[in-house]
């Protein structure tokens, strides 16, 4: 085989194999950003977004082989179509973080493609004039230049994963800073404190808090004495019913938490415990159990049987080696259990809806949800509220991050 056989054959540029993933991931985005303007109704936005799928999409179809050179002519005019297309979607509407987002997912994969397609390694490749050596060279810079690049696009996809989770954030926190109560306007634009005043000065944001406080360390305390001796029973002993009770356990959490509302306000009721922390406590704690359960056995499994036995040896009860051996080795994933329990107490928002009928009695979520009635919504409020009650999770994940990465990869491996 002559050496043009070889080339074609067995080198392929760098950006071009880049170009090759990274344009239909440009064209679904664009995909959605069609969706978002067909959305905000707006034709001409819509068009244009259109039209610049359309050009990623036949970019992509038409991407030179290295044997056809009429692929590149074809792929460079697509490529300068999209960039024309983007950056007079740009300047034709109005500027805004969308409108700058949305066209530059239109403009740089397409900017890129005409860049590479013009000049360098790929412009020689696509228009055939490639030979052996050259396809040598290429495969050694192939080697350097591709992890640079597909690092670089991770990283794209990481920064918009993160951007997903962010921008919410920064939108409530310029609510809360924002004068009156109004959930649109630019960020930044206005700065005030009388939300934080209005909910921290008043009786009725701490009254709340007390009563979520109370709940969440209540249902922490009590699911982690009923789960942890579980857990170990679940992974050490064989007794009768423990397959049938195992698959109740995950059974249970197939069904959607409204159906147990019903019995379990007609229970409370019988009890005499609504508007009541303790009857959120039991309620929290029977729904959270099986999954702290299954959490807390899949990490004692992990624990080498073997510790136990030596302990056992050296004279120690059972209870003395599982407070002594196997509990302090698990540790991580008590921590993670812990978590999980206080914020799921610290985040429901229905059954402390249903049980409570009295603003005393109110959690922070149903107290956060009164402040949005039907007229009147004091959206300021609201989200000066959620900031400061955010506050505690956070400092809980980064105070407890350590434990939650050794818990929640516990079990993965077993000795």
């Amino acid at each position: 085989m002559n050496g043009q056989g070889i080339a074609v054959r067995w080198y392929v540029p760098a950006e071009i194999q880049v170009l090759r993933v990274w344009l239909p991931v440009a064209a679904l985005i664009n995909a959605f950003i069609v969706g978002a303007e067909v959305l905000r109704a707006r034709e001409h936005g819509m068009l244009l977004s259109v039209a610049g799928l359309a050009a990623l999409l036949l970019l992509r179809a038409l991407l030179p082989d290295g044997r056809l050179p009429w692929k590149r002519t074809a792929a460079l005019a697509l490529a300068a179509a999209g960039v024309l297309a983007g950056l007079w979607s740009l300047f034709a509407i109005e500027l805004s973080f969308f409108n700058f987002w949305s066209n530059t997912w239109l403009v740089f994969p397409a900017g890129i493609a005409l860049y590479w397609l013009s000049v360098g390694p790929a412009a020689s490749w696509a228009s055939g004039a490639s030979d052996s050596a050259a396809a040598e060279s290429g495969l050694a810079r192939n080697k350097q230049v591709l992890p640079r690049l597909e690092s670089f696009g991770l990283h794209t996809l990481l920064l918009h994963a993160i951007a997903v989770v962010i921008v919410p954030v920064i939108w409530i926190i310029d609510i809360s800073f924002s004068p009156g109560n109004v959930l649109g306007g630019a960020i930044g634009d206005a700065f005030t404190l009388e939300h934080y005043e209005s909910m921290l000065g008043g009786s009725q944001f701490w009254l709340w808090t007390r009563n979520s406080v109370i709940v969440a360390i209540g249902t922490t305390i009590v699911g982690l004495l009923l789960a942890i001796p579980a857990g170990y029973a679940f992974s050490r002993y064989d007794f009768a019913g423990r397959k049938g009770s195992m698959f109740v356990f995950m059974l249970v959490q197939m069904f959607p938490g409204a159906i147990i509302l019903v019995p379990y306000f007609m229970v409370m009721k019988t009890l005499g415990l609504l508007n009541t922390s303790i009857g959120l406590i039991i309620a929290y704690s029977v729904t959270a159990l099986p999954l702290c359960v299954w959490m807390l056995k899949g990490f004692f499994d992990s624990v080498p049987r073997a510790l136990e036995e030596a302990a056992l040896l050296d004279g120690c009860t059972q209870v003395e080696v599982f407070y002594r051996i196997v509990l302090p080795l698990s540790l991580p994933a008590v921590a993670m259990t812990a978590l999980f329990s206080f914020l799921a107490a610290w985040n429901e928002f229905v059954l402390a809806l249903v049980f409570n009928t009295s603003n005393e009695s109110y959690t922070l979520p149903v107290g956060l949800a009164s402040l949005i009635p039907t007229v009147g919504q004091q959206w300021g409020d609201f989200a000066a509220a959620s900031v400061v009650v955010s506050i505690p999770v956070v400092i809980m994940f980064i105070a407890f991050q350590r434990a939650l990465i050794q818990g929640l990869s516990a079990g993965a491996v077993k000795g």
